[in-house]
Order: C-alpha cells, then sequence, then structure tokens
C-alpha cells in the first residue's frame, strides 16, 4: 500500500538581514524529516523560502539606499544560497514578491470577506515595527519612557484604518482542536508541549478577558501607513497585514486557489517548523484564517529553541552571529549538520560552541565510526581479497546484529516526535557497540586460528555499517554516501526497504578512506 504523501515547511525568512545559524538550524531540521521520509518510502514536498513585504523591510531597503524589489531580490538570494552550501533537499523556493503568491493572497482575502470574516474599522493600538505585530497593554514593559513589546522591540501607537479579521470567534475552536487525541485529523498539535501550555494559556486568557466582547479578539489584517505589500483587493489604499501575506505562502505552494492542483494533495502541512517568536503567528491566525476559509488547518507546529554563542546571547551588536557558511569552510558540512542536531533536544535552546564541534566531530564521526568503518573495510581488504564475505553463522553476529535490526524502527519512532537528538544517540549508541564487538572478537587473530569465523565477524559488522551509513544519510549524506560507496551498496539499494535485502557475498569493495578530517581546535 502507497505510504500518505507528506508535507513539511520552514518558515519563509524574513529578508531585512542576511541569513544566520538560526535559520540554518530550522531548515536543516526539516531538511532531515524529508530525507528520511522520502527513504521510507514517502513521497515528500519541503518547501522553504523569503518573507519579503511589510514596513520592515521597506525601512531596511530606505537604510540602504535600495529599492525595495532590488533590496529583496539581493538579500533573498543569500537564502537561496544558504540552502545550496547546506545541502538542503528542498523542493521549492518561494517568494512573497511572486505573481503567484499574491494572487494566492488575493484570492483568500476574497473568501475570507465573502464569508463575512473580515470588515473595515479603525485601530489604535501599541504596534512593534521590529515584529509586525501589535501588541496589548498588558503585554508591554517600559523603560526610560519607552514601551516595548516581550521580544524586546520597542511600540509606538497606531491610529489608522484598518480591515479586521474575526479572530475572536474562532479561538473557541482552536482550544478544541489543541486538546483533540493524537491521530484525530482535526487535531492541531503544537510541540514541544510547554509551548501549547503557553499557546493555551494565551488564547485562555483573552477570552477571559474579553468574554462580552469578542470582537476586541480580532485582529487588524491591514495597513495604510506604508505601501511595500499585496494590495487588498477592491481598497489598494491599504496592503495586507504582513502575517496574513506571509503565512499564505505554504498554501501558495500547494497550488492555491487551485485546489486541484498536483500539488494540493500535500495540504493540510503535517510540521510547519518555526522559531519559538513566531509560535503565536502559526498556531493561532494561521489556523484561524484556514478554518475561516474552509480549508484545513496544519497538522504540527514544532517551535524549536535559540542558540546562543559560548554563553553569551547571539546579536549583531555584540558581533557574535554564528555565520553558517563559515562554520562550513571550518568543519566541513556534513560535521556541522550532525552537531546542531546532535547537540540539543530539539525545542529547547542551546550553547553553540567550536569546542563542542570539534569534540562530536573527532570523538563520535572520525573516531567512533569513521574508525569502525575503517578498520572493517581494511581487514575485509587485506584478508577477504576485497570482496564482501558471505553471511555466516547467525550465531556469530547475533550480539550486534540483534540490535542493528532494531535500529531502524526506533530511529522512526524518535523521528516521529522530532527528536532528533535521540535518534542519533540510538545510532552512536550501536555504533559504540560494534566497536565493542571488533574489539572482543579480534578479526585480525581469527585469520589465523579460525578463518570462517573471521570472515562471519567482518561480514557483521559491515552488515551493521551498511545499515548505519542507510540511517544517517539523512544527516550527512555526502559522507554517508562516500560509505555506502565503500561498502559496495549500489545507488539503487540505500533506501530503508532495502536493509531487508542482504549484499550479495562476493561483492566487491573498493579500497577504504577516510571520511572525517578530524579539527585540532588548539592548531588553529
Amino acid at each position: 500500500m502507497a505510504k500518505p504523501p507528506i508535507y513539511y515547511t520552514t518558515p519563509i525568512y524574513y529578508v531585512n538581514d542576511r541569513p544566520h545559524i538560526g535559520h540554518a538550524y530550522t531548515s536543516l531540521a526539516t531538511d532531515v524529516l524529508a530525507r528520511f521520509r522520502r527513504l521510507d518510502g514517502h513521497e515528500v514536498f519541503f518547501l522553504t523560502g523569503t518573507d519579503e513585504h511589510g514596513q520592515k523591510v521597506e525601512k531596511a531597503a530606505q537604510d540602504a539606499g535600495e529599492d525595495p524589489q532590488a533590496f529583496t531580490d539581493r538579500v533573498s538570494q543569500a537564502f537561496r544560497d544558504l540552502t545550496a552550501t547546506m545541502g538542503f533537499s528542498n523542493d521549492d523556493f518561494i517568494r512573497t514578491t511572486e505573481p503567484r503568491h499574491k494572487a494566492a493572497c488575493v484570492a483568500l482575502w476574497k473568501v475570507l470577506a465573502e464569508r463575512g470574516e473580515i470588515y473595515l474599522g479603525d485601530y489604535e493600538g501599541w504596534y512593534a515595527v521590529r515584529d509586525e505585530a501589535f501588541y496589548g497593554p498588558d503585554e508591554l514593559t517600559e523603560r526610560d519612557g519607552v514601551k516595548y513589546a516581550p521580544s524586546g522591540a520597542p511600540v509606538e501607537w497606531v491610529r489608522e484604518p484598518s480591515y479586521f479579521f474575526r479572530l475572536g470567534r474562532w479561538l473557541p475552536e482552536l482550544l478544541r482542536r489543541y486538546d483533540l487525541p493524537e491521530g484525530d485529523p482535526e487535531r492541531i498539535d503544537i510541540q514541544p508541549e510547554s509551548r501549547r501550555n503557553e499557546v493555551r494559556a494565551f488564547i485562555q486568557q483573552g477570552l477571559k478577558d474579553f468574554a462580552e466582547r469578542p470582537e476586541k479578539l480580532d485582529l487588524s489584517v491591514s495597513r495604510t501607513s506604508f505601501t511595500w505589500g499585496v494590495k487588498v483587493p477592491g481598497d489598494e489604499a491599504h496592503v495586507m497585514y504582513v502575517w496574513l501575506d506571509a503565512l499564505t505562502n505554504y498554501i501558495t505552494a500547494a497550488g492555491y486557489p487551485d485546489t486541484t492542483a498536483p500539488r494540493w494533495k500535500f495540504w493540510p502541512a503535517d510540521v510547519h517548523f518555526v522559531g519559538k517568536d513566531i509560535v503565536r503567528f502559526h498556531t493561532i491566525y494561521w489556523p484561524a484564517f484556514l478554518l475561516a476559509a474552509g480549508l484545513p488547518a496544519p497538522r504540527r507546529v514544532f517551535a524549536h529553541g535559540w542558540w546562543t554563542n559560548e554563553g553569551q546571547k547571539i546579536s549583531k551588536s555584540l558581533g557574535n552571529v554564528i555565520d553558517p557558511v563559515a562554520l562550513v569552510e571550518e568543519f566541513g558540512l556534513d560535521p556541522v549538520r550532525y552537531f546542531l542536531l546532535r547537540e540539543v533536544p530539539f525545542g529547547q535552546d542551546g550553547d553553540f560552541s567550536r569546542k563542542a564541534l570539534a569534540n562530536r566531530l573527532n570523538g563520535e564521526l572520525a573516531d567512533a565510526l569513521g574508525n569502525l568503518a575503517n578498520r572493517t573495510l581494511s581487514l575485509i581488504q587485506r584478508n577477504c581479497e576485497g570482496r564482501l564475505p558471505a553471511q555466516g553463522d547467525p550465531a556469530v553476529g547475533a550480539p550486534l546484529l540483534g540490535g542493528v535490526q532494531a535500529l531502524a524502527g526506533q530511529v522512526r519512532e524518535r523521528l516521529d516526535r522530532q527528536e532528533f537528538h535521540l535518534a542519533l544517540e540510538a545510532i552512536m549508541a550501536s555504533v559504540r557497540e560494534a566497536n565493542g564487538y571488533i574489539t572482543q572478537e579480534a578479526p585480525w587473530a581469527l585469520k589465523k586460528t579460525d578463518p570462517v569465523r573471521m570472515a562471519a565477524v567482518l561480514r557483521a559488522l559491515h552488515d551493521a555499517l551498511r545499515a548505519y551509513a542507510t540511517l544517517l544519510q539523512p544527516f550527512m549524506p555526502g559522507s554517508m554516501a562516500a560509505l555506502l560507496d565503500q561498502l559496495g551498496v549500489p545507488p539503487d539499494a540505500r533506501d530503508f526497504a532495502a536493509l531487508a535485502m542482504p549484499l550479495p557475498e562476493g561483492t566487491p569493495l573498493p579500497p577504504p578512506a577516510p571520511l572525517f578530517r578530524k579539527i585540532d581546535l588548539a592548531a588553529a
């Protein structure tokens, strides 16, 4: 039976500055899951892109002395280049300045208006240009006479004509869907649990505060004080609220408003990956827009944490922004990919350090996995004429292969929950067992005393390495392709189903070559 299609998205990244480690982190998680599902037999659609409208972008373009379109063209390209640098396998890269996206925004607006979900009024309130968001007075703090949003962005009092979306009427339905049991097709799953609790508490407090006037919870969805955005159909003095515009990208890429388009089979999204600072937009505003338009809501929103740099909060003013391109140049692509998802539980904040990255590269990748592969394949070259030994007595490999055979299921289960670090730990625990197994069996000594057992031991180690390389492909595609080449695995036998089909004995194996370059930070 065919497996269901899957849709994963990154947030579309705001183009007021160049990409940094946070952007690479979100997209990396999405990429790993997309690659894993493809290898597991699913058809996957993986989307990323750039958010290019709004007052903040307009101001950044002015500060740079550029036309907004020229500015967004330039900065968007930096994000597109990052996808190549990091080896991301996205199927589409969307820009909100594209005609297809503007058409989708206009179509969604018209549907909401026809359904009575949008109305014209006047807005007064506190607005943060940096966040492109309005905030209630109870959310603000004040220092030196300046009011600030919870994000730390300064806010200003805004009064202007505005269209409103009837958000208040959809909040009870959102709460209902958050609390549906796992597996219910209407459930909106918010992860990690701490983010779900925050969102629920935010809505419940709002409903409590405005129980008798739900319109007070309605959302301003247009602006007239700037022009860089998608024009409101029928009233071009207004541009759409940047979040209504930006969030629509997820259905634009799926073919909306043509719900017969080939890509529409992927909607609703299985996971929206976002940073924790934009979880409210994706778990309240976005599903409310969709439900009001009669469209399915996303199945899951996963909000990951933030990185610090050597214990310090990352900021341009401190000059400690982490450039992912520089990291790749120093450490190599696959070690960086591995480290970012190995070091910190996805969903929690984490601290980046070059020492920690070097330790993971040297200890786990070079010493544990790389050395295991080199020892095993070198022994096969010397003692088996460079050809894959036959599978021997099952009892010889059982201490190692029993655990290896369960590994694919363990990794799948952990990635179902976006527990990337635990998936990697399961694989590395087995790698450590394999290193213990080769030391205990000492196949280099068995050549003289028991060559039949030696061949069985080396075949068991080869089978284990094939499993590790296959399962690690989503995390380190280049290095694991090289290892699978050395293991003699043909390109059409590298998905998870192929692990059940043993390689034929006698398969010629090329001489092994090192997979990872160790880093000496003291010498750097």
